[in-house]
């Protein structure tokens, strides 16, 4: 369950017309928190930045899930359904409380220091150095013709 006080400030960034992204920003921010402070572990930075899109997408951030191609099939299945369940104004049942233990536990044994300065810092690197979309298709279309 998201923070109070994040999800406020995800509210407020889209009430000022800011776009979904930034909102869900927010909600990454703060899984990386807990990571730093030790509340659970993730494997990677990435599944840290994943955990904090869920997060939005169930809170209501109106964050699309990603196109067919841009990740994989069952990635985008989760991604829809959260996006889904935050989108929907129906009252979802609450997970099972051993769900919810199974699910920290296993989070719990994970490494810490995956989230450390350096290890965010290569990730952004790394998805700066993939081209964007646009230029993808340009070169996909020079290659065909």
């Amino acid at each position: 369950m998201p923070e109070k006080r994040t999800i406020e400030k995800a509210k407020s960034a889209l009430r000022q017309g800011k776009s979904p992204t930034t909102a869900a920003g927010e909600f990454v921010h703060e899984e990386i928190d807990h990571v730093r402070q030790g509340k659970h572990g993730v494997r990677s930075a990435k599944q840290a930045i994943a955990i904090g899109l869920s997060k939005a997408r169930r809170s209501g951030v109106p964050l699309p899930p990603p196109k067919p191609g841009q990740s994989s099939e069952p990635s985008r299945r989760s991604a829809a359904t959260a996006y889904r369940a935050g989108q929907s104004s129906k009252k979802r049942p609450a997970s099972s409380k051993k769900r919810s233990q199974a699910t920290l536990r296993a989070l719990q044994a994970e490494p810490k220091s995956t989230v450390s300065r350096s290890a965010l810092s290569s990730r952004a690197k790394a998805a700066a150095r993939r081209p964007a979309q646009p230029q993808r298709k340009t070169s996909a279309r020079r290659v065909k013709t």
